[in-house]
């Protein structure tokens, strides 16, 4: 998986299309930057929507048990 370019204007580095595909990277995706034994390591970060989606629900409620949930802390708030 060895490819290579250039530092281009402020530093900015373009990746060849074939590694982003690779990494499964979208445009606009968030990525995390480590540096490992002077080489830099890009690994994509999870999308929180799709994260919250695909976790272990742990938790359940009903919109009426949140709604008395709310008006619970808004008269201990503000009486």
């Amino acid at each position: 998986m060895g490819s290579s370019g250039k530092v281009a204007k402020k530093l900015a580095l373009y990746p060849p299309k074939k590694i982003m595909l690779q990494l499964g990277l979208d445009e606009g995706q968030r990525v995390k930057y480590t540096v490992e034994k002077g080489k830099l390591v890009v690994e994509p970060l999870p999308n929180p929507i799709d994260l919250a989606l695909k976790s272990e629900k742990w938790s359940s409620t009903t919109v009426k048990k949140f709604e008395r949930e709310a008006e619970l802390e808004q008269e201990e708030l503000y009486g």
